[in-house]
């Protein structure tokens, strides 16, 4: 990985949609072309690995908490995440992760991200570095806790402040 690499941001167009499936454990089990393209990795380097090789450590873990807790409550979720590519290049994405079902049981998990906005991003950066500031102090209860205390102060719940910005 270069230096270059590293700090470079990739991006796709609004019309692009990055799709993943994995199973229960979060390995993948489908990726498409536009999600093979952007990771700038082979299809055989992807299938059967934890979807968390593409993390980007600028996603504070909270994310992923809540992700994982929304999911095993059988529930959606949206989330605003910094992902990582093969070369150390990076791109945003607006991730909508849903279980999938079959015979009223989860069987694995279905991933459909899109281009953020700018407006967006210009509200979840910083607040993601706080988030990501805390946790390095204080663990991941302490981001939670920082959440929740924004939701408060906003009168609304996770999935109407994702969905507001």
């Amino acid at each position: 990985m270069s230096i270059s690499s590293k700090n470079k941001e990739v991006t796709f167009d609004e019309h692009t949609l990055l799709v993943t499936k994995t199973d229960t454990n979060g390995k993948i089990t489908y990726a498409n072309r536009a999600f093979i393209d952007i990771v700038k990795m082979q299809e055989e380097e992807l299938v059967g690995k934890p979807h968390n090789i593409v993390r980007n450590p600028d996603t504070p873990k909270v994310i992923f908490k809540l992700l994982w807790d929304y999911l095993k409550d059988g529930k959606e979720i949206n989330a605003y995440v910094k992902n990582s590519c093969k070369d150390g290049s990076y791109y945003w994405v607006f991730a909508n992760v849903t279980p999938s079902y079959f015979e009223n049981k989860v069987v694995g998990y279905h991933s459909a991200r899109r281009k953020p906005t700018q407006k967006a991003l210009d509200i979840i950066k910083p607040l993601y570095k706080t988030l990501i500031d805390l946790e390095k102090r204080d663990g991941v209860a302490a981001s939670l806790k920082k959440i929740e205390e924004i939701l408060k102060e906003k009168g609304v719940e996770y999935d109407e402040f994702i969905l507001s910005i």
